[in-house]
């Protein structure tokens, strides 16, 4: 099936306004990383036991790993958890970064080092959350 499609559904089968708010995000996604590849990661492994909640990916980079193996990845990442909403900021080098620049000032949101997790688009600062996106889409390039 077409990623679009699955995105699609993925967004669709959110409750309220959860969907509609992840929507907005990924309408918002597109337009800062236009023509950026799209993922799909349905949160099963390869035995397809379920790892992690499913996520929209966006972007591309390549990680790199200690036994000098690679692997492609996404460097922006949308899903659904039980309390809210998470995006992920993926291939930051130094994991304080995000909680020591935008931590404070994007609003009532949890930051980790590759982590913005918030309950609704409205307890954050959308600017500051464009300026962390911007941030690590270069920084993972």
């Amino acid at each position: 099936m077409k990623i679009e499609i699955e995105i699609k559904k993925y967004i669709a089968s959110q409750p309220e306004p959860k969907a509609s708010e992840m929507q907005t995000l990924h309408q918002h996604l597109l337009k800062l990383m236009p023509g950026c590849k799209l993922w799909f990661l349905d949160g099963k492994d390869e035995k397809g036991k379920i790892v992690s909640n499913p996520n929209i990916g966006y972007g591309s980079y390549t990680v790199n790993y200690a036994d000098e193996t690679t692997k492609e990845f996404y460097q922006i990442g949308l899903s659904a958890n039980t309390t809210g909403i998470s995006v992920y900021i993926m291939g930051l080098k130094d994991k304080t970064y995000l909680t020591k620049t935008y931590g404070k000032k994007i609003g009532k949101a949890t930051v980790t080092g590759y982590c913005i997790k918030f309950k609704t688009i409205k307890d954050i600062d959308l600017a500051i959350l464009n300026e962390a996106i911007q941030y690590g889409v270069k920084a993972s390039q």
